[in-house]
């Protein structure tokens, strides 16, 4: 997920501040505004340089600790299939602060064991991302870090309907509510279905996703994304406590020397 992390741009967003007026007697403010929620679109699982994963808006006063169980199975023209699992835990703190491990993806019930390659850590209020790097280099990359407390990121599919440039159809269907470690989920699905010539195919093609929202958390804790072109990803959080992590999660490695590219690096995505 990226980290996940492929590029997405968020919108540039202005503040409105109060200006003091000055008059006979006490000197009244008019009220603050709250600064406008930045919108961002962004969809869990996909493939770009590698497979994407479930997105973590750097929500406030939403604090976890989790594990997430991820599957990607990838079916041949032959009927067969290779099944790829991980699992990596994930964290956030009141501040929005997020601490993510990535871990490599090994064949289902094979010899091979998973191991973490790199731990991720972003703080919207400094705009920074760090990238630290488990492979003998001991370094730790800054990448610019667009997303603050106000960004809302929408996980959901286009709306019902046509797609511009007759690029297809898409459609949405409510599956309710649902418990999930005792917080409230709502269940969605959606499809859309391309027609031949968008990615070169020549025939229609299919995408579709099933995910349950958490609204407390503002992430999806169940989540699956149905594409012939990548194959099925299956995202299931099998741990999940609310209370605040430890603090220091949001802290570099020891013994890791930090390189900064935010000059020379597009804003990456969480």
């Amino acid at each position: 997920m990226v980290i996940r992390f492929s590029s997405f741009a968020l919108s540039t967003m202005a503040i409105f501040s109060a200006v003091p007026l000055v008059a006979q007697g006490p000197v009244q403010q008019p009220p603050r505004q709250a600064p406008p929620r930045q919108v961002v679109h962004d969809e869990d699982g996909g493939v770009r340089t590698s497979m994407e994963s479930i997105v973590i808006p750097p929500k406030p006063n939403a604090p976890f600790t989790l594990t997430l169980a991820t599957e990607w199975v990838q079916s041949f023209a032959d009927g067969g299939s290779v099944t790829l699992v991980n699992q990596r835990h994930i964290a956030r703190d009141s501040k929005g602060r997020f601490y993510q491990e990535r871990w490599i993806l090994v064949p289902k019930n094979g010899k091979a064991e998973s191991k973490m390659n790199v731990i991720q850590i972003a703080d919207p209020d400094t705009h920074t991302l760090y990238n630290c790097f488990f492979d003998g280099t001991h370094i730790c990359r800054s990448l610019s870090y667009t997303a603050t407390a106000t960004t809302v990121i929408d996980t959901g599919g286009p709306p019902p309907g046509p797609l511009p440039n007759d690029a297809g159809w898409a459609t949405h269907e409510d599956l309710g509510k649902q418990l999930i470690f005792g917080l409230e989920t709502t269940g969605s699905r959606d499809s859309v279905i391309y027609n031949p010539g968008v990615f070169g195919n020549d025939h229609k093609l299919a995408v579709e996703r099933e995910y349950w929202f958490c609204p407390k958390l503002g992430i999806n804790l169940i989540s699956r994304r149905s594409d012939p072109r990548t194959g099925t990803q299956h995202f299931t959080v099998t741990e999940l406590d609310t209370s605040e992590p430890d603090e220091k999660l949001f802290e570099l490695p020891q013994g890791f020397s930090v390189v900064d590219d935010r000059k020379t690096s597009p804003p990456q995505r969480d």
